[in-house]
């Protein structure tokens, strides 16, 4: 009986490492940002929001909000920064995923 358990034990252990380490590739993480790029008019419409894993890996997306046109962009995001130049509102939303 004993002997039952403890394999049960073991493999529950095993079970249980092996979801903590798939866990870490999950998004947990969100910051956004809400802000007008167009000072003379408008409000905050336009955002950036970064989702990432554990690691900090991840993507962010901005929207810019215009009159006549709302363009969207993707950046990719590896240990919180990215190889694409990021904006001040972009940097602001990792910061507040990540708490830093």
């Amino acid at each position: 009986m004993f002997k039952k358990l403890e394999v049960d034990v073991e493999k529950f252990s095993r079970e249980l490492a092996d979801l903590k380490q798939a866990n870490k590739k999950n998004l947990q993480k969100m910051g956004v940002v809400r802000f007008n790029p167009f000072r003379e008019a408008g409000g905050d419409q336009s955002f950036s929001i970064v989702l990432l894993d554990a690691q900090n890996n991840g993507f962010v997306i901005t929207s810019l909000y215009g009159r006549d046109a709302n363009r969207v962009y993707a950046k990719p995001i590896t240990n919180g920064t990215s190889s694409y130049s990021l904006s001040k509102e972009e940097k602001g939303a990792i910061s507040r995923a990540t708490g830093s």
